[in-house]
């Protein structure tokens, strides 16, 4: 297969000068699966250095901006449970207005946070402290989208996952990882987390340090040891989740990159959504969350080098049906519309794809990836 060939030549080309050495090539590991099967196609590299343990499929790892489609799947869940809507106003729910200051009249809701139309910008920092309030945050001009009108725009930001995160506690009542675990990981049967807070001891002890392409530790040398603070902590240091106020801030559990979860747990995911039998969400919900919310049509969004043409909610959509011939969105070079999710943090790549066409899917990691890798998001299948 094209793609497993590829996978292999670009982990071995890449491997830093410090992994050369010590002939340890950087953590990769990926999976294939259908509706009933999951299997590991390659894998490679330590967990961790300092314990010398290899690498399995089933060590979790944090899997950076694959999490959005993780928490779009529990709002789904809630949506189906009447407890939030799409198209509401999100300041119903949080108690305060959400307004980008330039168009104040224009409500901003769940649909637009999801498919990054709400307006919202990286211009400030979205990992924000337990103790810090979005309601004050967000009066920062820079946060927001000066020039265009909320639901009319796409720009890709992580900003918008902590208001996602605020709205969801508000509306129910309890604590973002708590929602996790219980609208999601435990239905699906994945040891997965946020954070660390809500994973098993098990997954403790096989968590994936990441490494920097130098070999200096990026995240999560835990070596069995749970972090002292696994949450983003109050601005002087402190980390007692007693203190945390629920809908406030949105950010302590990284929503939208902070998911640890092992490759076979993605796929287990991924055979959700082929399945689509009804168990989980309605098929009305996959198709929510799978068709587009935003097609690039040249003057409606940043497109970011032609990468994103598609996106529906919290879902990136590759090589879709339409799209312009400007747009690079078919990595894996076959013109077959796949839709998933990538990340890209602390040095690693992933990604979960499925081909609804073909029934198959497929999931993956690699760290030690160096800053100015020029495969850039398509490291894992690009020639």
């Amino acid at each position: 297969m094209r793609f497993c060939s590829v996978f292999f030549g670009i982990m071995m080309l890449g491997a830093s000068p410090l992994t050369a050495q010590n002939e340890t090539p950087p953590a990769a590991v990926k999976v294939s699966f259908d509706g009933d099967h999951i299997a590991t196609v390659a894998i490679q590299g330590l967990s961790n250095r300092e314990t010398g343990r290899a690498l399995m499929a089933d060590d979790p790892v944090r899997i950076a901006s694959i999490s959005k489609l993780f928490v779009s799947l529990a709002v789904m869940r809630l949506t189906e449970k009447k407890l939030l809507k799409l198209d509401a106003d999100v300041s119903d729910y949080l108690g305060w207005q959400l307004r980008n200051a330039n168009y104040p009249d224009i409500p901003i809701t769940l649909r637009q946070l999801l498919s990054h139309q709400s307006g919202l910008r990286d211009g400030i920092n979205y990992a924000l402290p337990m103790d810090v309030k979005l309601e004050n945050e967000l009066k920062d001009p820079r946060a927001w989208d000066a020039d265009h009108p909320p639901g009319q725009y796409f720009t890709y930001s992580n900003l918008n996952f902590p208001v996602i995160a605020a709205v969801m506690e508000a509306a129910t009542g309890k604590r973002f990882d708590q929602i996790m675990k219980e609208e999601l990981f435990d239905p699906l049967a994945l040891d997965a987390c946020f954070n660390w807070t809500l994973c098993s001891d098990q997954k403790i002890m096989a968590a994936v340090t990441l490494y920097r392409a130098n070999g200096d530790v990026a995240r999560d040398d835990l070596r069995g040891i749970r972090e002292a603070c696994s949450v983003v902590p109050e601005s002087n240091g402190g980390c007692d989740l007693r203190n945390y106020q629920l809908g406030k801030t949105g950010s302590i559990f990284s929503p939208q990159g902070g998911l640890r979860i092992s490759a076979r747990d993605l796929a287990k995911a991924g055979q959700m959504f082929l399945l689509n039998d009804g168990s989980f969400l309605s098929p009305a919900s996959i198709a929510t969350m799978t068709h587009p919310a935003w097609q690039y049509d040249g003057t409606n969004g940043n497109s970011e080098d032609g990468y994103f043409c598609a996106y529906g909610l919290a879902v990136h959509i590759l090589a879709a049906p339409g799209r312009r011939a400007s747009c690079k969105d078919d990595p894996f070079g076959d013109g077959e519309m796949r839709f998933g999710h990538s990340g890209e943090a602390y040095a690693l790549k992933s990604g979960l794809w499925i081909n609804p066409a073909r029934e198959q899917g497929t999931a993956f990691y690699r760290t030690q990836v160096p800053e100015n890798d020029p495969a850039g998001h398509c490291i894992y299948f690009c020639e």
